[in-house]
């Protein structure tokens, strides 16, 4: 009789062997150890969490909050964020009950936690893309099979073939995940697409991912100050979870805090998944995510009017550019841009690795967040300009030009 030894399977699991390394760690890489890179590879302000924030982390700590915590976070900092996600919804929206909320490490726990807690082997999952790569990553190493419907660029502008999407999603998808405001793209839902998504996936029985972490940096008017929210119109019991991260809108990268809203039924059954996965987000670092959302007006509204005017600082000099195509970001921190000429730039990683070579800037490869790009698709590059200094963006744009001989 064969060992049972030799009947296992040798090495990792096949949907992690099949993992790419990050294109955008590629391009990091390339310019290790250059002080001379002007660095807009990754998405995240240069700006400093405010002394506030870090203060509270401070006290939490000389105060010896070091043990653990309940899996779904601290019962303040729940009701904290439930008081603070109703605040932003619009007029008619349900309120949200901090019975619907989970602490998590950071928004990419957030989004992985929701897909363990939704995804089988073998389930289907529809992904709207370009976006950023572990959305796509996180249902693959689950075992789904992951369907992409791409949005469509006009002009530079990104557009959603609702037709398309709605196509692709049937009886058989369990889960459909959309960003938006997207990475990289900027684009952003329009509260009526929201409403046709809605409707559909409760026909199909599909349940809505919804990584709105971007929800605040926007730059439309809106009655309440932020993008579209499918919270606006779902009811609680809707098959709907929404991530959300402190990271963007408080300028906490760093310190791993985000949230999820889902339907109070599943809420414990994801606090268990918590404990499996970090047990919890730690105490000190939660202190600090409250004193955020208790002092939002001295931080969210002064990033957001700085990163208008880095957009648009940015987008007018890009567009002034020979040879490249880009369209203002309605929401974000991104300018997904475009070089025409196919023949030079097709290939947007080797692009992005020779810029930082060749001309000392730091830019994100456009196929870092598509898959199976088509040859419309090719070309583009992801600049984030969240940047306290706005000369470095006059200054990027500048090394482009010389770098392509203008």
């Amino acid at each position: 009789m064969e060992p049972v030894q030799k009947k296992r399977k040798a090495g990792m699991r096949q949907a992690v062997l099949n993992l790419e390394e990050s294109m955008i760690r590629q391009v990091a890489n390339a310019g290790m150890g250059r002080s001379d890179v002007l660095k807009f590879w990754f998405g995240e302000s240069d700006e400093v969490t405010p002394a506030f924030i870090r203060d509270a982390a401070v006290a939490s700590l000389q105060q010896g909050e070091t043990f653990y915590a309940h899996n779904l976070g601290l019962p303040e900092l729940r009701e904290a964020i439930a008081r603070y996600a109703t605040a932003l919804r619009t007029p008619g929206a349900t309120a949200i009950g901090a019975e619907r909320i989970a602490v998590t490490s950071g928004g990419v726990n957030a989004l992985m936690l929701a897909v363990q807690a939704l995804v089988d082997a073998g389930d289907e999952v529809v992904v709207v893309t370009p976006v950023w790569p572990n959305l796509i990553a996180q249902p693959a190493i689950m075992g789904a099979v992951v369907k992409c419907v791409s949005l469509k660029p006009v002009a530079g502008q990104w557009q959603l073939d609702m037709a398309a999407l709605l196509a692709a999603i049937t009886d058989k998808t369990r889960l459909l995940i959309v960003n938006a405001p997207n990475n990289p793209t900027g684009w952003t839902l329009s509260r009526a697409e929201q409403e046709t998504i809605l409707a559909h996936c409760r026909r199909t029985g599909s349940w809505i991912l919804a990584d709105e972490v971007y929800e605040r940096l926007y730059f439309e008017d809106t009655i309440n100050g932020c993008a579209p929210s499918f919270l606006d119109i779902a009811n609680p019991e809707d098959r709907l979870v929404v991530v959300h991260s402190f990271s963007k809108s408080f300028l906490m990268t760093g310190w791993r805090l985000g949230w999820l809203v889902m339907p109070p039924a599943i809420t414990p059954q994801v606090g268990k998944l918590v404990e499996f996965n970090t047990s919890c987000a730690p105490v000190f670092i939660q202190r600090a995510g409250l004193v955020a959302l208790q002092r939002t007006g001295d931080v969210t509204p002064q990033l957001v009017a700085h990163l208008k005017i880095c957009r648009d600082t940015l987008v007018p000099q890009l567009q002034a550019v020979p040879g490249v195509e880009v369209a203002p970001a309605r929401g974000g921190m991104y300018a997904f841009f475009r070089l025409v000429d196919q023949q030079r730039f097709g290939d947007s990683l080797e692009t992005a690795k020779r810029l930082v070579v060749e001309a000392g800037l730091g830019l994100a490869p456009g196929n870092a967040f598509m898959v199976n790009p088509t040859a419309e698709a090719q070309g583009w590059l992801r600049w984030c300009f969240a940047s306290r200094d706005v000369a470095r963006l006059e200054q990027g744009v500048g090394r482009l030009r010389r770098w392509l001989g203008l």
